[in-house]
């Protein structure tokens, strides 16, 4: 049965970043690829975080159309990210379903030696020159580091994934020409400071994701959350920014055919 009746359908939408290659959900992709369907969240990047993930990443998007693949170690897996890995990421990157590289970045929340974090982010920076990909951008507790290492590096081409930063972040994002991707963060009850910071960055430049199965949106808080999902983050997002959810799900679906398909 449908989600919806045929005449009250929402706009398409683009979930730019989300994890079917997951443990949680990849063992029935098709079931969360019809549910996002229902939802009409027709397009999606499949991102990876290491070695597996990124496999699955290509698989998922090599059987199903609109599905793209965004291929790197996340900083939690960067200690396995040897000369070895990097080679295998280089030629994966080539495949014609890659939209970007990532996520990869810098995470002080948890223990990961930041030497071994610091190396692995510029050796994907790198090599996202080399292909002209853009950088999808994991950051946690580490804004000042991770700003500075894209400004030194002149990185023109980045998407900052889930944000859950300040206004002035955001506006530090987008001044250096940066998408900033909304998640279901943006729907919690206590992220007023996330709200505000959708305000300031540009409407060409928002992008909305899931990180599924993690950060399920309101109502669904706790629960694994799912590429369909993205419907509740427009929701949210178009309520705070005033504007027509179908509008804006136009928008955003035209900022992610820009920033990862090259094309409005």
């Amino acid at each position: 049965m449908a989600i919806y009746h045929p005449n009250e359908q929402p706009a398409p939408t683009y979930d730019a970043h989300t994890h079917l290659n997951d443990d949680a959900l990849y063992f029935d992709v098709p079931a969360y690829l019809g549910r996002a369907h229902e939802f009409q969240v027709l397009e999606m990047n499949v991102v990876g975080y290491n070695r597996v993930g990124n496999a699955r990443a290509l698989e998922i998007a090599h059987e199903n159309e609109g599905v793209w693949a965004v291929l790197g170690y996340q900083p939690e897996d960067t200690p396995d990210f040897d000369d070895q890995a990097r080679a295998e990421l280089a030629e994966q990157l080539k495949d014609p379903s890659v939209v970007g590289i990532g996520e990869t970045g810098l995470d002080y929340h948890w223990d990961t030696d930041r030497d071994v974090q610091m190396k692995a982010f510029l050796a994907h920076i790198e090599l996202a020159k080399q292909l002209d990909l853009p950088v999808i951008i994991h950051n946690r507790d580490a804004f000042d580091d991770v700003y500075r290492v894209l400004k030194e590096q002149g990185v023109e081409k980045a998407i900052i994934h889930s944000f859950s930063g300040t206004p002035e972040q955001a506006k530090a994002w987008a001044d250096l020409g940066y998408y900033v991707s909304f998640s279901g963060v943006v729907t919690f009850k206590k992220a007023q400071d996330v709200r505000e910071a959708a305000k300031v960055v540009p409407l060409e430049q928002i992008l909305v994701e899931t990180d599924a199965p993690y950060l399920a949106p309101t109502p669904f808080r706790g629960k694994t959350n799912e590429p369909g999902w993205t419907k509740y983050v427009v929701d949210s997002l178009a309520e705070t920014l005033e504007m027509d959810r179908d509008e804006l799900a136009a928008k955003t679906v035209q900022n992610a055919h820009r920033a990862f398909l090259n094309h409005d």
